[in-house]
């Protein structure tokens, strides 16, 4: 065997929006596996938020990829070489082995998934059905624990997180806001994925709508921008309110990232103070075969609809990563390798 594996390696520390200089592309050889590996051919890269905290050198809850690393990010692909007695050549994967084509990689790595047998494309095991949906699904449950009738807010509302959460809310019997950036998100998500209303903040007064869409208060509110956003829904929230705190894009691009307002400024200055954290996914790893499943029955049944933007070419990884951090994608953002 003889493959060329091209993978992105962080070249410097962005400041602001990173550019292309912040990576720099290797290849290598990959030639027999030892024992116990895998090597998998990468069909999808998922694109997501956080690897922009990933590439700053400070405190943060993942370490910082190092200078010289592989870009970190999740792929979904087929076993085509196999040294072990786990996986067998054929089978589909996601896996967490950054930014590169081939990946090769030890069978007891603990962020390889069985992709279970479906008729939905690969693709969506990166997002709906991958860790963004599993996100949604245990930042909502175990930290929002919604209730039937309570009024729950969700910011990104478009995007592979936040869409997900606003239809799980509706499933569960909630009110449902959204709020989301443009005209042509804010229809999708009523008009496709069923929220009840949704506010567009690049054209709606926030504040006046907050007002409008929620007389009686929030109950929940799930946090993916912080910022203005925040402040403007910590004035609405009830007595007893959740608010999981998944993440805040809006400040992701700072220089210093350590002097700005983050979501828990505003809601710990609150009083009475809403139940709120910050909650990472791997925390319910255990518990990640039981949630895919049941987000795939709802799929396939209709109850949650999903969209993507795919991006064509390995190569543009670091442009993909730009518009999902200026909202230019719509969806899960995703590169076809």
């Amino acid at each position: 065997m003889n493959y060329i594996n091209t993978k992105f390696l962080l070249n410097e520390r962005p400041k602001g929006m990173p550019s292309d200089s912040c990576w720099v592309l290797k290849t290598e050889n990959i030639t027999d596996l030892k024992n116990n590996e895998i090597l998998i051919e990468a069909e999808y890269l998922s694109i997501d938020p956080y690897m922009r905290g990933r590439m700053n050198d400070g405190l943060s809850y993942a370490a910082p990829v190092n200078l010289g690393d592989v870009m970190v990010g999740e792929s979904i692909g087929r076993v085509i070489e196999s040294k072990s007695k786990n996986y067998s050549v054929g089978d589909l994967v996601t896996v967490h082995q950054g930014w590169q084509t081939y990946i090769r990689v030890k069978d007891s790595d603990p962020t390889i998934i069985k992709v279970p047998e479906s008729d939905l494309p690969s693709s969506v095991f990166l997002g709906t059905l991958g860790m963004p949906g599993r996100t949604a699904y245990f930042g909502l449950n175990h930290v929002g624990k919604p209730k039937a009738g309570e009024t729950l807010v969700v910011s990104a509302a478009s995007g592979a997180v936040g869409s997900v959460v606003g239809q799980l809310g509706k499933l569960m019997g909630c009110k449902v806001i959204g709020i989301a950036g443009g005209q042509e998100k804010s229809q999708y998500v009523v008009n496709e994925l069923g929220f009840d209303q949704c506010i567009d903040y690049k054209n709606d007064n926030v504040a006046h709508q907050l007002k409008d869409y929620c007389p009686n208060g929030i109950d929940v509110y799930f946090e993916n921008v912080g910022g203005d956003i925040t402040r403007s829904i910590a004035k609405h929230l009830n007595k007893g309110a959740r608010v999981p705190v998944c993440g805040f894009i809006s400040k992701y691009n700072s220089t210093d990232i350590t002097s700005e307002e983050t979501p828990f400024h505003v809601l710990g200055a609150l009083n009475p103070k809403p139940e709120h954290r910050f909650f990472v996914v791997t925390e319910w790893m255990n518990k990640f075969v039981e949630a895919t499943s049941i987000l795939h029955d709802h799929v396939k049944q209709g109850n949650i609809k999903y969209r993507e933007t795919i991006t064509e070419g390995f190569e543009n990884a670091p442009q993909a990563l730009r518009d999902v951090l200026s909202g230019k994608n719509f969806g899960k953002q995703i590169v076809k390798i």
